[in-house]
């Protein structure tokens, strides 16, 4: 069994996992709380929890987290007894930020089918729109299989 994490290496992680994150899309503050929040062993967090152990503000929390409960990738939630808000992480987030991802390319498909019919498939810029579209069409339809294969193998 390998031994606990030392805060100093809890929160490198953190960074290093916001910092992929962010690369990928996510605003900097919400990638932060995300890799702080996956990294809970309750999967659970208020924000002054949050912003003492990412040493920043209160509304730098609230921001990041409005803009994850608004993604669908945590919860707010109260605990009985408690009259501060919680923050449960989802079980399956990964599987989330994918399918909001594979929407995107649906959407790049339709807009790219467009833009292909505009065009006409004569033209340079219709068969290159055309191209697009059907590499958007292909990827979205693996993708959507890969999940549904990953919630089949890992049901909730």
């Amino acid at each position: 069994m390998a031994p606990e994490p030392t805060p100093e290496e809890v929160s490198q992680f953190v960074e290093r996992f916001a910092g992929i994150l962010a690369n990928s899309g996510v605003p900097t503050m919400s990638a932060r709380v995300m890799g702080r929040m996956l990294v809970s062993p309750t999967g659970t967090m208020t924000a002054a929890e949050l912003a003492e152990s990412l040493k920043i503000s209160q509304p730098a929390v609230s921001g990041a987290v409005r803009q994850l409960i608004q993604v669908s990738f945590i919860t707010r939630e109260r605990q009985p007894g408690s009259r501060k808000d919680h923050y449960r992480i989802r079980d399956d987030v990964f599987a989330a930020i994918l399918e909001r991802r594979n929407l995107a390319l649906s959407e790049w498909e339709s807009s790219s089918r467009s833009g292909a019919e505009l065009f006409g498939p004569a033209n340079p810029v219709g068969r290159r729109l055309s191209e697009a579209a059907d590499f958007f069409a292909f990827i979205h339809a693996d993708m959507d299989q890969m999940i549904k294969n990953w919630r089949a193998e890992h049901p909730r």
